[in-house]
This record gives structure tokens, C-alpha cells and sequence, in this order.
């Protein structure tokens, strides 16, 4: 979704008059601030490193303002097919519903954000395909931060030596790791440079893994434990 993020945030700042453009650089580096607005801010204070908030909120406010402009911007990319679920990922879940297994979501993005993509991928009943979703709005200290993931497992009723997780970027698999969690990465053109030191795979995508894939590298973690 990296493409469609950045573009929203591009088209957030022109919205609100401000000269700032993310290039694929920029974005890049800043991915290693989790969450937008957090992001949003990082990027303030450093074109601008006197930033003072004299009111206590005017700040706030208007970061608060970029970011609804930001993800109204997304939302609308979504609903014309800027945004696909990446290779595999698809058959994956479906394969996984048929094999009898759960599945959750544990992420530290906005619930409108999560709805927007998965209802165009998944249609409008998506969110009952998942026994868990956790997400900005329940867990709102970012990752690296475990807490999404160990909401997540509390609310599962499961161990992590039962789960597998899916990341993407090295915030997200140090948040997996921290929660005990085996993890299979799928890095994306923003991220191919992360440390993902640790992860139970590191693959290009998920298009041709299988269930039994899943199983087998489950199966070595338990077998090094």
C-alpha cells in the first residue's frame, strides 16, 4: 500500500498549502517512524527543527487535519483499484479458511484505512473472515512496540509458539519477534533494505505458498524451541 500512502500524504499537503513532497527517498526514510501521523510530525520538526506548539494544540491540530486529508486521499485511491492485495495473499486466506485455521489482524494503521483496502478485496462482509482485528484504534502504541500483537494473542486464546506472522518491514517483524511470534516476511520496494534478521522466512511474496508451506516452517520452530 506504500505507493498509495505516499501519494495521499502528498496530495494531503497540497491540499493544506504546504510546498512538501515525499519522493520515494524521503518515504522510504521515513517509514522507520510507524504510523502517519507520527510520521507526519517527524518530518515537521525536522524541516522545521525550532517548532514550538505555543497553544498546546495548534500542532497537534494541524497534523490531526493532514492526516483525516491524507486518508480521506487513500480511501478514494482504493475505491478506483490503486490498491491491490499483493501476489498470493488472496489464495493464502483462502486456503488457511479452508484448512480449518484462524486468522487475525494485527496492525497499527487506522480501522478506516484497513476497511477501505479490504473491503474492495474482500467484500463487505471481509471483517467476518477474521476472529480477531486489532488496530490503531485498540492498539494505539506503534509497533515496534508488541502491543498489537499481544492484544491480538490475548484475545485469540493462543500461544505464539501456535501462530504464525506476516510482515512486511523491520518495525513489524521487531513488534512479532517481541511477542514471541515466528515470522514470515514478504518485504516490498520500500523495505528490501530493512534488517530482518530473525524472520522464519524472508520471501519475494506469497504467490505459489501453501498451507503445508506454512506447516512445515511452523514445524522448525518448534523443533529449535
Amino acid at each position: 500500500t506504500e505507493s498509495a500512502h505516499r501519494a495521499a500524504f502528498n496530495h494531503a499537503f497540497a491540499e493544506v498549502g504546504r510546498e512538501w513532497v515525499w519522493d520515494e527517498a524521503t518515504y522510504t526514510k521515513l517509514l522507520e517512524v510507524s504510523g502517519g501521523k507520527e510520521r507526519i510530525l517527524h518530518y515537521w520538526k525536522q524541516v522545521q527543527p525550532g517548532l514550538k506548539d505555543i497553544d498546546g494544540a495548534g500542532v497537534r491540530d494541524t497534523v490531526e487535519h493532514m492526516h483525516a486529508l491524507k486518508t480521506a486521499a487513500y480511501e478514494r485511491a482504493v475505491q478506483e483499484g490503486a490498491v491491490q492485495l499483493r501476489p498470493g495473499v488472496l489464495a493464502l486466506i483462502e486456503a488457511a479458511h479452508q484448512a480449518g485455521l484462524r486468522l487475525a489482524i494485527a496492525t497499527t494503521t487506522s480501522p478506516v484505512n484497513i476497511s477501505a483496502l479490504l473491503r474492495a478485496a474482500l467484500g463487505a462482509d471481509w471483517a467476518q473472515q477474521f476472529d480477531v482485528i486489532e488496530d490503531a484504534s485498540t492498539a494505539p502504541i506503534k509497533k515496534p512496540h508488541p502491543q498489537v500483537y499481544l492484544q491480538t494473542l490475548k484475545r485469540l486464546q493462543l500461544p505464539a509458539s501456535d501462530c504464525l506472522a506476516f510482515e512486511d518491514s523491520g518495525n513489524g517483524l521487531q513488534a512479532a519477534r517481541k511477542a514471541g511470534l515466528a515470522t514470515v516476511i514478504t518485504p516490498n520496494h520500500f523495505t528490501a533494505d530493512h534488517d530482518f534478521t530473525g524472520a522464519l522466512r524472508v520471501v519475494p511474496s506469497l504467490a505459489g505458498t501453501t498451507v503445508a508451506d506454512l506447516r512445515a516452517w511452523h514445524a522448525e520452530t518448534l523443533a529449535t524451541a
